[in-house]
């Protein structure tokens, strides 16, 4: 009896929690995501790489490039906090579940490169 009657009421009351992939929850305000770089204004000055406690970013001045290994970051912000010239930053969306580990990898493209040649 007792049984039956916690059995019935699940049957008809809501969920409680949500569908996942079909229902997802706006993320708060100011939360701290994945994490970006906009490598035209990056310096490749390292400091970034000093101060992450996760060493998750490597910054390579010979080769121009920037990388981070977004399963050990641990999304704290002290990177975007400590960037001189604040060429990070961090979404508000976490990254999408991938079947298998990688690495971002940043290049820094040269200067006369990126810009359009003028005709």
């Amino acid at each position: 009896m007792f049984m039956t009657k916690i059995v019935l009421k699940n049957l008809f009351t809501k969920y409680a929690t949500r569908l996942y992939p079909f229902q997802k929850k706006e993320p708060f305000q100011h939360s701290k995501g994945e994490l970006k770089i906009l490598m035209e204004k990056c310096i490749l000055c390292g400091v970034c790489q000093m101060r992450c406690p996760s060493q998750c970013i490597k910054v390579d001045k010979q080769a121009k490039t920037w990388k981070v290994d977004p399963f050990a970051c641990v999304y704290c912000g002290v990177c975007v906090d400590i960037c001189p010239v604040k060429c990070l930053y961090q979404e508000s969306q976490y990254r999408a579940p991938l079947p298998e580990k990688d690495t971002v990898l940043h290049v820094q493209q040269p200067k006369e490169a990126a810009e359009p040649a003028a005709t």
